[in-house]
């Protein structure tokens, strides 16, 4: 890690956009029908949740069924910039006065080695995680 690195050196590609849904069978179907694969499923809690990777090309989708589509534009709920360090990231997020959602990175047991991330608000009230997929 860089000394003094801005939070704007620490992400290289867009992560995944993370889109809510009320019907996770329908949305996956809806996505492959446009040539997405899904790429993992995880449980995101003990009342039957799941969450559902897609991917083509480069372009990776977080798709869930535990808060609810909301059914108008605005829906995408996130977009999530791909981070090598998210510690350094969230530490250099703050230092930069960006809002910040969480107190500390947080972590989920998605993949492999889980991943690490926070989020911070936009000016438009929109929310960008910054996520790194933990490689060991």
């Amino acid at each position: 890690m860089a000394f003094n690195k801005s939070l704007a050196g620490y992400f290289d590609d867009l992560a995944h956009v993370g889109i809510p849904t009320d019907d996770l069978k329908k949305t996956i179907a809806f996505w492959e029908k446009l040539g997405f694969k899904k790429q993992g499923q995880f449980d995101t809690d003990d009342q039957g949740h799941q969450v559902v990777f897609m991917k083509v090309g480069h372009l990776m989708l977080e798709i869930w069924d535990s808060d609810g589509a909301v059914h108008k534009t605005g829906a995408i709920n996130h977009i999530s910039l791909n981070v090598e360090d998210a510690d350094g990231a969230f530490k250099a997020a703050k230092e930069e006065g960006f809002t910040v959602k969480e107190d500390e990175v947080q972590h989920l047991d998605f993949w492999k080695h889980g991943i690490k991330f926070f989020n911070i608000v936009g000016p438009n009230d929109e929310t960008i995680e910054f996520c790194e997929v933990v490689k060991d």
